[in-house]
């Protein structure tokens, strides 16, 4: 037999759900037929698949003993750095400045190093995350990089602030903008792009064209020149539309593949210039909620920029005009 006690993360569950994460060696067949044969109760009744669960509620699992584990192991993460750029942090949510060559979530490599397990080797030092608290909550990035791009990335401490942010960013109620650098001198000072986006998942990279094609993807890319050299641009760009290497992608596509950028561009085009990951950088961060957010009201209208970004700084020092 095992009890779980619902606390705050895990309340408004759907029982179902709850207990895939919570006792994750259950197969799935056994836990629909356990509830519909009592061997898992709600506060010692029947209960159904769908019931929504309450912070107090005890869920009893008569179950045997191997369904629960039993691994007494250090967590895995407690293995990776805990070092962290905090752009910012408060009771609910991180923002961390992830660099360029650092993974947010581990790959099929298995790297124990990912931003990520950081985020939770340093919450777990604060004592703000405890693994053996938590029966299905696990604290979890909201948004992504790419592993050579870097950026602002979020971060949710509960569940509740993880739910909202998740709604938030599929409704577009956030807005990232970017700075890079590319080849050559922009047609326009500023402009939105428009394209539409094949993603080409077996090779990991997306293809653009210019008129509507089968499985393709509307996408908009709106950028302003803050800079020129002879041979580069320095822009800031907005996503318009949020698609897997939209930047990259599609500036490439006019003819102005991003500095240090191989999968897009051409490596012989970087060769003197240094550059081993391509110059782009998620540097700010506007909340814009348009409907409710509770608990996180407080972050509406707020904007979070990353304080300095490395290739912005050498182009404004006139690197790129040698």
């Amino acid at each position: 037999m095992r009890e779980f006690t619902i606390n705050q993360n895990d309340a408004g569950q759907r029982l179902d759900k709850f207990l895939t994460k919570a006792v994750p060696l259950l197969p799935q067949s056994l836990l629909y037929k356990s509830i519909r044969t009592k061997r898992i109760k709600r506060n010692g009744k029947r209960c159904a698949i769908s019931d929504r669960l309450q912070e107090g509620d005890v869920i009893t699992l008569y179950l045997q003993d191997e369904f629960f584990g039993g691994d007494l192991h250090a967590p895995a993460f407690l293995s990776a750095p805990h070092a962290l750029d905090i752009l910012y942090e408060d009771e609910n949510i991180l923002l961390v400045d992830k660099r360029p060559g650092l993974v947010v979530h581990e790959d099929d490599s298995h790297q124990i190093d990912t931003l990520i397990n950081r985020i939770l080797h340093y919450l777990y030092e604060k004592g703000e995350y405890l693994p053996q608290e938590e029966n299905s909550f696990t604290p979890a990035l909201c948004n992504r990089i790419d592993r050579n791009t870097g950026g602002i990335v979020i971060a949710a401490k509960n569940a509740a602030s993880l739910r909202v942010l998740n709604e938030k960013i599929k409704s577009r109620e956030l807005k990232k903008t970017y700075l890079c650098i590319v080849h050559g001198r922009m047609p326009l000072k500023s402009d939105t792009l428009k394209g539409f986006l094949r993603k080409d998942a077996q090779n990991n990279q997306v293809k653009i064209f210019d008129h509507p094609i089968p499985d393709g993807r509307t996408i908009l890319t709106r950028y302003r020149v803050l800079g020129e050299t002879s041979r580069f641009s320095l822009l800031e760009v907005d996503l318009l539309t949020g698609r897997t290497h939209q930047i990259r992608a599609h500036l490439a596509h006019i003819g102005h593949p991003l500095l240090g950028d191989a999968k897009y561009g051409f490596q012989r085009d970087n060769r003197d210039t240094g550059y081993r990951h391509q110059a782009l950088y998620s540097y700010q961060l506007t909340f814009c909620f348009q409907t409710d957010a509770a608990p996180l009201n407080y972050l509406n209208g707020k904007t979070f920029t990353v304080p300095s970004v490395w290739f912005q700084e050498e182009f404004l020092q006139g690197k790129f005009d040698r």
